[in-house]
């Protein structure tokens, strides 16, 4: 293959890349003296696994080899001496029949890379690269390298060929991030479920309140590093809109001298009831603070994005995960609210104060469901009907409370889900989230009642859906299998299970 102009597709695909990157990814030569050169030390070796395996069918056809022939497989991370910081992932095939003996003891034996190994035993032999990609990151490489999951990495594969015959078949993998020329931030989120807001009635004084998850799926990974102007990349339209608008916003209130180039790696649909408004916008928000050195509390964060003018429980999932309920805001002449609106249509309201917040039981998963059904309600309809709805009774504002205070959270606390449970299942038709339910379609309450069927204790809507959710400690799969049958008669749709997540966005500076 023509590695330039692999380099150039790689480029457009994944971003800018450094002269150092596009060295690793192009050279023939031996990559441990690059590593040398470029760290400045010694590299060494560790052996993570190795096996004699038989070859496949695709590692045959590399190696020239028949399928079944036994293949020396050998896992090395190539690292600073000394330091143990991981510089490259290696994998490499060689066939038994093809090495010369003592090539092959000093190959199964030792961590000696195999540069070296052909330098000791003279072996004349080149290089010649068969691909280079960019794949997301998995669950082996974020230990290794300190990746965040689907981080992307830079991988090539090549052959070493000697008297004309492929004698070794290696792979080997490094972080987009790693290498680099230029400071970046990178950020990772969680999503949330939120399970309802708790007083649209007022007459206290006090309005809003909520509760809600957080959760591992799915979730927002973004980049963002220096440039002179503020770029977007990645993700859709509408999600580099909102990344466009509040770089400009925190760049201003922050004064910062320069703009900024964010690229969105992983997003995930926006009014769906998952929260991906809130994570998107706060994780733009932290990433530019920390490019410039400033640090700022989350809460100061959301405001700067115009974020949990309403509920706190995305700006509160961000920060530290897990089970939230917030305590809203004061409301009447002269507070924090004087109306009844949603977060999007309160810009410039502190977010709400956690008033508890526990570790949500890691043994109870959460199934999620998403039937492709017209989007929860946004902008102006949202607003709309926030001015219908409210206040809403002051009853079931009350037993809401009740529900949350005796039932739902003893439950979390005391891992207790028939509890739990029992008051999800009853505020779904209370309240503001009694509204929320009445624009939907039937298929949403159906899709719930098709979850409840199958095994799980409770099932709910988050937000105004039309994602719905069930959580369960057992029988998950089964759970999932019933949403996706439900959903293939009636329209489509996506349906995962997810953990929660008892810890807030991540971030690594570069």
């Amino acid at each position: 293959m023509e590695i330039q102009a692999r380099i150039q597709e790689l480029e457009r695909e994944a971003g800018r890349l450094s002269r150092v990157q596009k060295i690793l990814l192009g050279t023939d030569g031996s990559i441990t003296r690059i590593l040398e050169v470029i760290t400045g030390g010694q590299v060494r070796i560790t052996t993570l696994s190795q096996e004699v395996v038989p070859a496949s069918k695709e590692m045959a056809g590399d190696l020239r080899i028949r399928e079944g022939d036994p293949v020396n497989h050998r896992v090395v991370r190539i690292e600073e001496a000394g330091k143990g910081r991981a510089l490259l992932h290696a994998v490499s095939d060689a066939p038994l029949d093809r090495l010369p003996p003592s090539f092959r003891e000093d190959l199964m034996r030792a961590d000696i890379p195999i540069g070296r190994i052909l330098a000791r035993h003279r072996v004349e032999a080149r290089r010649e690269i068969l691909d280079a990609r960019v794949i997301p990151s998995s669950g082996e490489h974020a230990p290794l390298f300190g990746t965040f999951r689907n981080e992307p990495l830079l991988t090539r594969r090549y052959r070493i060929i000697h008297q004309g015959e492929p004698l070794i078949l290696i792979e080997e993998q490094f972080p987009y991030n790693a290498f680099n020329d230029d400071r970046r931030v990178i950020i990772e989120t969680p999503s949330r479920i939120h399970l309802g807001l708790i007083d649209l009635h007022g007459g206290i004084g006090r309005v809003d309140g909520g509760i809600g998850i957080s959760l591992e799926e799915p979730g927002i990974l973004l980049e963002v590093r220096p440039c002179r102007e503020i770029r977007t990349a990645g993700g859709d339209e509408a999600s580099r809109a909102t990344a466009q608008r509040v770089a400009a916003s925190v760049l201003r209130e922050i004064r910062a001298p320069g703009g900024v180039e964010i690229t969105l790696r992983r997003t995930y649909p926006s009014h769906v009831g998952l929260g991906s408004g809130s994570q998107l916008a706060l994780a733009v928000a932290r990433g530019t603070c920390e490019l410039f050195g400033r640090s700022h509390p989350v809460r100061e964060l959301a405001l700067m994005a115009g974020r949990g003018g309403t509920s706190g429980i995305g700006t509160a999932a961000f920060e530290q995960g897990g089970f939230i309920v917030d305590g809203g805001h004061s409301f009447g002449p002269g507070a924090d609210k004087d109306g009844f609106r949603p977060s999007a249509a309160s810009a410039g309201v502190r977010p709400a104060p956690v008033i508890a917040r526990h570790d949500f039981p890691p043994a109870w998963q959460v199934v999620l469901a998403t039937p492709r059904i017209p989007a929860g309600a946004s902008g102006a309809r949202e607003v709309d009907i926030f001015r219908k709805a409210c206040p809403v009774p002051l009853e079931e504002v009350r037993e809401t409370c009740h529900e949350v205070l005796m039932r739902m959270l003893p439950g979390v606390v005391d891992r207790d889900l028939g509890l739990f449970a029992r008051a999800v299942n009853r505020i779904q038709d209370l309240g503001f989230k009694r509204v929320e339910h009445s624009l939907q379609p039937p298929e949403t309450r159906l899709l719930m009642e098709e979850m409840l069927d199958a095994g799980a204790p409770c099932a709910g809507m988050s937000s105004f859906g039309p994602t719905v959710y069930a959580i369960t400690d057992a029988g998950a799969a089964g759970v999932l299998r019933a949403a996706e049958r439900f959903m293939a008669g009636h329209g489509g749709g996506e349906a995962w299970i997810s953990p929660p997540r008892n810890t807030g966005a991540g971030v690594r500076v570069i």
